[in-house]
């Protein structure tokens, strides 16, 4: 599978194991800045880069729309697949 592909896989091959959907998630954001030990990264707050994704739904209620992302907007330019 694409890299691309393969890592949206990740949250729900986490969640099928057992692990909860916010802890998944985290792992992806937080927890992954924490570990590079990059501050500004992983979190949505004031100060902080704000690059984010959107997905089709609540990955709350579905964590396969991880799967399906929408666009991308990094550093506040918005990016989309043709």
């Amino acid at each position: 599978l694409p890299y691309r592909r393969n890592g949206a896989l990740e949250f729900r091959e986490m969640v099928e194991n057992g692990i909860s959907t916010v802890r998944a998630l985290r792992a992806a954001t937080s927890v992954a800045a924490d570990m590079l030990m990059r501050p500004e990264l992983g979190v949505l707050a004031p100060g902080k880069a704000a690059d984010l994704i959107a997905v089709p739904g609540n990955p709350f209620e579905d964590i396969t729309v991880m799967e399906k992302v929408g666009f991308v907007m990094k550093a506040g330019t918005v990016y989309k697949a043709e």
